[in-house]
């Protein structure tokens, strides 16, 4: 495994007018480690998520993702977007797409696969989350945790080395949220290196390597989920898992 973390965050401001969301992140994530977000709402947790990829744009500080800094005017920012898939709370597929042909059009536009080329990785991702029977259906016959398995899968066919989650299972259904995490678990046992911000204590106690959790813009306190979740350190940090278990 590279010593190069997959992605590294030094100094990071970002703000929105006068709200300041983001006050000078430090953060990184090793390559094949799975880091979980967590905080309130507002906190900043989500802005950091889009930042890795550009989404949404820094103010100042430094973003590497696998050594390359994005933020460089010389980096080929497209190229080093290609590494990174990222799903998101609300699906966003086509809805005039079969899932095979919203799994397959990126592929064949953007990475130039022939027909049989990205149907055979699409195929490949849909069984790694479950889906390969609704291979023709259009999302429009699709369950909610469906529809998120599918998107998930659309991303994993651009050969990312790493993937973002952004509250993947906030718009859905309660019954419907084991099927998506169930996905997600099996990618976490594959190796891949993924940075989930997600509400979703028991996945984030099962599944990651790591818990950071955020508040007012900043990075309160980040370790192993047993210490976060069991033993957490500041006040902050407790006061939001005690509201977060009174919902539950």
């Amino acid at each position: 495994m590279s010593s190069v973390p997959a992605i590294e965050i030094r100094n990071l401001f970002k703000s929105f007018g006068p709200l300041e969301v983001l006050k000078g992140i430090d953060f990184s994530v090793a390559q094949g480690e799975v880091v979980a977000v967590i905080g309130p709402s507002g906190s900043g947790k989500s802005t950091l998520l889009r930042c890795v990829n550009l989404l949404e744009t820094p103010d100042s500080g430094e973003i590497k993702i696998e050594g390359f800094n994005i933020l460089d005017p010389d980096c080929d920012v497209d190229k080093v977007r290609r590494k990174i898939g990222m799903v998101f709370q609300l699906f966003n597929l086509f809805p005039h797409l079969t899932v095979l042909e919203n799994l397959t059009i990126a592929q064949r536009k953007v990475l130039k696969r022939s027909d049989e080329e990205s149907e055979a990785v699409a195929r490949k991702n849909l069984e790694r989350v479950g889906l390969l029977n609704m291979i023709e259906r259009y999302p429009g016959l699709l369950s909610g945790g469906q529809k998120q398995r599918v998107a998930i899968a659309r991303a994993l066919s651009m050969d990312p080395d790493m993937m973002l989650f952004d509250e993947v299972t906030s718009a859905l259904d309660p019954e419907l949220v084991g099927e998506v995490l169930d996905a997600m678990r099996v990618l976490a046992d594959e190796g891949m290196t993924m940075m989930a911000v997600t509400h979703e204590m028991e996945f984030a106690r099962q599944v990651a390597d790591r818990i950071v959790f955020m508040d007012g813009g900043v990075i309160v306190e980040q370790g192993p989920p047993a210490q976060i979740i069991d033993n957490p350190q500041h006040e902050r940090t407790r006061k939001f898992l005690r509201a977060v278990a009174q919902e539950d």
